[in-house]
């Protein structure tokens, strides 16, 4: 007899979540992950086996006060305010679902956004209620020759000497679209959005654009540190807690973000 082919919907859950306690987003063996617990709660309450598929990756300790995921379920009304209710109560006290909206069925989390944005976040006076969320840096620096730093990474595209060594990308070319520092009292924080990041990118940037700041490294050697393409020619990675993923964007004839930012 022919297989009876069995219609699924394909929908996108908005969400955030806390990385501090878990190992990243992606599952991993012997390691808490953010789509370990999504899985687990989805299945759990469908009784179907349904895979979830994230925007990207975060490493351990990173955070996302947006984020996008897609699954696949035979059920038609996953959609709906009193599941993602019950979805949000089985979940992680540091996981919430915005909203969960049906999608054309080739819809794709990662490989259909058209940007991602992310924030570091500093602290420069000790502040035991944000350690899990900032990073605590015990100098001033020069915000203004940061924003000038952040300016230089306009003018290029391969960013080899910020990117972790040994991955699986087949290219380093990134297009950023924004860069820059703002100050609010002793919070500091850096954004940055680009059509794709590489593996540690954002937080080596950081570490890298603070050590002109500081007036360890001129705007010159800041350049030629970009156009050696070599990772150790950059600066130290800052610690993961100060990062969050804030926004990922796609067209608008694929999906409307209904959170937000």
């Amino acid at each position: 007899m022919p297989k009876i082919k069995v219609l699924t919907q394909r929908y996108f859950i908005e969400l955030a979540f806390k990385g501090t306690n878990f190992h990243g987003w992606q599952i991993q063996p012997n390691a808490v992950s953010v789509q370990e617990c999504l899985e687990k709660a989805l299945q759990t309450i469908t009784r179907e086996g349904i895979a979830v598929t994230g925007a990207g990756r975060t490493d351990t300790g990173v955070h996302a006060s947006y984020y996008v995921a897609h699954i696949d379920s035979v059920k038609a009304d996953l959609d709906h305010p009193d599941f993602v209710h019950k979805l949000n109560s089985f979940l992680h006290k540091d996981i919430v679902i915005f909203s969960i909206s049906k999608l054309q069925s080739d819809a794709h989390a990662r490989f259909n956004a058209v940007s991602r944005t992310y924030q570091y976040h500093m602290n420069l006076q000790k502040d035991p209620f944000q350690q899990e969320t900032s990073w605590y840096f015990f100098r001033q620096p020069d915000i203004d020759l940061m924003n000038e730093a952040s300016r230089v990474l306009f003018d290029y595209d391969d960013f080899t000497s910020f990117s972790k060594l040994h991955t699986d990308v087949k290219t380093n070319l990134c297009k950023i679209y924004l860069a820059e520092w703002h100050q609010s009292g002793t919070n500091v924080v850096f954004t940055v959005k680009a059509d794709r990041f590489l593996r540690n990118m954002v937080r080596a940037l950081v570490g890298t654009i603070l050590e002109v700041g500081i007036g360890k490294i001129s705007l010159v050697e800041f350049r030629a540190i970009i156009e050696k393409k070599d990772r150790s020619a950059a600066g130290l990675s800052v610690p993961a807690q100060g990062l969050f993923l804030t926004d990922v964007e796609y067209p608008e004839t694929l999906f409307t973000r209904t959170v937000q930012p």
